[in-house]
């Protein structure tokens, strides 16, 4: 089908899920995960994805490749994401606020679904079934457009999404994708005034500036993740170590992974080296794939490392390389943050509470912690069963974007035949 011709099927299936009640969509949404956990179904994912993963090779980074592979274990979790979903309240009919005027009329602020949703996302099948699983919930199409690595293992997962669906009485229309992976349907969804009430694009920074320069929809930033850590001088080293560890390790390739560590110059000395042997050697000798730390002068003093450019502090490596900076102390951790960052997620390590709330309130980004890893930043691990994307935008929606963020309001206002003087 034309991209066009998919967004004309998804508009008319605006009003059925509008009108469904929750128990008709928590409904929808177990039968999409039993679907994808289906024997069949789910041989049919994993062979696609298998095909999918032989032509990427050599194309894309092998952390990338990670974020393409799926297995039994993948698809369960997949599976369960959507439940995790089904159990949240339903945000649709939620009266946000009530005034009773003095004429009797009463106004309600009232959450209704946005409508049509397009997510322009890459190579990252769990996508898939996040989306869905949100858009249904809230009341939303959803029209997804996949990287063309990953896009054949998106159609076997939207191919058993719509079979549960329609055995829920659900128009399998609820989750559209776009079958043409090139240029031309990115630019298709960006323009379709009329068809589509949300743009949401999940990818790298040229596909964000794509969308904030050529879309005439409604369109919300988000993905691309400078994220940074500050190591004060009243940090707990090996605590500044281990969430260092676990926010660039645990899995590179991700929004939130860690990509620039900011360290006071005063323990500088005795940090640099505890955190090298922690992401160098250490890693090494475990059989790990170690850290490349790019390092600024002063830094380099200390430690042995790539020399940094100034682009390194403007970079989302998504792979093992960590950009180092030491900084005369607070301020200038908050001033090189603010000045760098995307906006997305940022830490301080400090046993100062005036230091940690000088920073939470100075740096202006949409997730900011205190001695906690940036590999928080999800919509699971804050409670909203998945995400449609981490906004790193201001209005609107900011920080994961769950249910309640693919809602807009209405007011509906009741009376009893007042009519304006």
């Amino acid at each position: 089908m034309t991209t066009q011709e998919i967004l004309i099927q998804a508009k008319e299936s605006k009003t059925a899920l509008m009108l469904a009640d929750a128990e008709r969509k928590n409904m929808a949404l177990h039968k999409m995960a039993d679907a994808l956990i289906n024997k069949e179904h789910m041989a049919r994912i994993l062979e696609a994805n298998k095909r999918d993963l032989e032509a990427a090779k050599g194309t894309i980074s092998d952390v990338m490749l990670d974020r393409l592979m799926l297995n039994e274990m993948r698809i369960e979790g997949m599976a369960e994401g959507i439940r995790e979903v089904a159990k949240l309240e339903d945000p649709v009919g939620k009266v946000l606020s009530e005034t009773v005027r003095p004429n009797g009329m009463t106004i309600r602020k009232t959450a209704v679904p946005m409508g049509v949703i397009a997510i322009i996302y890459e190579s990252r099948p769990n996508v898939t079934s996040d989306a869905a699983a949100l858009a249904v919930k809230s009341g939303n199409v959803c029209v997804l457009r996949g990287g063309k690595e990953a896009w054949g293992t998106c159609h076997a997962i939207v191919e058993a999404m719509q079979i549960g669906l329609e055995e829920a009485g659900m128009p399998r229309t609820a989750v559209n994708l776009i079958e043409d992976t090139t240029r031309v349907s990115a630019n298709e969804l960006m323009t379709a005034e009329g068809f589509i009430d949300l743009l949401i694009p999940r990818g790298g920074k040229g596909l964000i500036r794509s969308c904030v320069e050529h879309a005439t929809v409604p369109c919300i930033q988000t993905g691309t993740g400078i994220c940074h850590v500050y190591v004060d001088r009243a940090a707990d080293l090996t605590m500044a170590v281990n969430i260092i560890e676990n926010a660039k390790t645990s899995r590179p390739s991700v929004c939130n992974a860690l990509e620039v560590c900011l360290v006071h110059k005063e323990i500088a000395a005795r940090f640099l080296p505890m955190l090298r042997e922690s992401l160098c050697h250490m890693r090494q000798e475990a059989g790990k794939q170690p850290v490349e730390l790019r390092t600024d002068r002063a830094a380099a003093e200390l430690i042995e490392g790539t020399p940094a450019t100034d682009q390194d502090f403007d970079t989302e490596f998504l792979d093992y390389i960590l950009g180092i900076k030491i900084v005369d102390g607070a301020e200038e951790a908050i001033e090189h943050i603010n000045l760098h960052s995307t906006g997305h997620s940022e830490v301080i390590v400090t046993a100062d509470e005036k230091t940690a709330a000088q920073f939470t309130a100075a740096v202006d980004s949409a997730a900011v912690y205190v001695n906690v890893s940036t590999r928080f930043t999800d919509g699971g691990e804050f409670g909203l069963g998945c995400e449609m994307g981490i906004s790193t935008q201001k209005l609107h929606a900011r920080g994961p974007m769950g249910l309640a963020e693919l809602c807009t309001y209405k007011y509906i206002i009741s009376g009893n035949g007042q009519i304006r003087q």
